[in-house]
């Protein structure tokens, strides 16, 4: 990384739609361009209202730059850098202050992020692929990463970021998002649940840092079931008519009320996500768009999430992991707090040009 413009000119050279951006110190991440899209171009249904990931202090922003790979940390800053180990044993705040720590812009990938590019990958027939079964991925025998890690039986964990093949591209090409399947799951902002009610901020705020995310803050929203607008919550969890996370036929189905008999930890396929009657269309679309429920048709089959409707506050992670075969791109997990670090958990940083107050 000595000479960074040797670097852009080699990296234009094979990835020529990718960017290197810097940071506050100057220093490098290769990055991945996501033009600004409406519903109807993403493939979900006919609006051509903008989606929600591209509006930011209720100013819509002309793109989105989403870390070409998980992250490492040096001196406390998330960077996006081929061939490497990704950082883990790092928790949700920690994970937000390494991004935003790059400077005005820079923040933690977030949900309305992450389901973008769920809705693109589908419109375009492909989902993409990764390390979830040490080094490779579960439907594939002729393909591996290089490892970065391996265990005491000498299979590989974590994979180095950006080695795998094609199919871990989110494009399958060599200009795409990578691992966005397995390796390690990935912190998401934006979205949280408290005792089963799904909390977020509004459209994508959490890109900005003068929007808190911490357990306390204020701006955190739930969701009107019926209208699909944000509202205040409770603070239990129990806020009237919002949009909840009940366990319905062995499977998450989203509802105004949750009548599990045995609140708790759940999972199921993404595939099989449900909604209750009282959920309206305009909920329905925010969670898709949150990446959080599949469109009808979705091109997706099975994907193992995982929630908890019985805790204070659960935040989620993202994609899966090396050790978990059925997880993959859609798949999410919500048992644990924010304050969870494992050696599974890591993330991904992204930048948006902030607009002017």
């Amino acid at each position: 990384m000595a000479n960074f413009d040797l670097s852009a000119l080699a990296l234009k050279a094979v990835c020529p739609s990718n960017e290197i951006l810097y940071d506050d110190q100057g220093m490098p991440s290769v990055m991945v361009k996501i033009p600004k899209m409406t519903y109807a171009e993403l493939g979900l249904g006919d609006s051509t209202a903008t989606f929600p990931a591209f509006i930011v202090n209720g100013t819509e922003v002309n793109e989105i730059y989403i870390s070409k790979y998980q992250n490492i940390v040096m001196n406390g800053r998330a960077y996006s850098l081929p061939g490497q180990d990704p950082k883990t044993s790092i928790n949700f705040d920690q994970a937000i202050a390494a991004c935003s720590a790059k400077g005005d812009g820079w923040h933690l990938m977030t949900a309305f992020e992450w389901g973008a590019l769920i809705a693109w990958c589908e419109k375009n027939g492909f989902i993409p692929l990764g390390n979830n079964n040490y080094g490779k991925h579960s439907s594939e025998s002729n393909y591996k990463a290089l490892p970065a890690t391996t265990d005491d039986t000498h299979y590989a964990v974590r994979t180095r970021t950006g080695t795998g093949p094609l199919t871990w591209y989110h494009d399958q090409t060599l200009d795409g998002i990578a691992d966005l399947c397995g390796n390690v799951w990935e912190w998401t902002g934006g979205i949280r649940s408290v005792y089963g009610e799904l909390q977020i901020l509004v459209n994508n705020n959490a890109a900005d840092s003068d929007h808190s995310q911490g357990a306390s803050s204020s701006e955190w929203m739930a969701i009107n079931a019926s209208t699909g607008e944000l509202v205040t919550p409770d603070g239990s969890g129990t806020t009237s008519g919002t949009v909840k996370m009940d366990w319905v036929s062995s499977k998450l189905t989203y509802s105004t009320s949750i009548t599990d008999s045995a609140p708790g930890e759940h999972n199921c396929n993404f595939s099989v996500i449900a909604f209750a009657s009282g959920i309206g269309d305009a909920a329905k679309n925010l969670l898709i768009a949150l990446g959080m429920a599949p469109k009808s048709g979705s091109i997706i089959s099975g994907h193992l999430c995982y929630f908890n409707n019985a805790q204070a506050e659960r935040s989620f992670i993202r994609g899966g992991n090396f050790s978990i075969s059925a997880s993959g791109f859609a798949s999410f997990y919500g048992y644990l707090a924010r304050s969870s670090a494992f050696g599974h958990f890591g993330f991904r940083s992204a930048y948006i040009k902030l607009p002017a107050a």
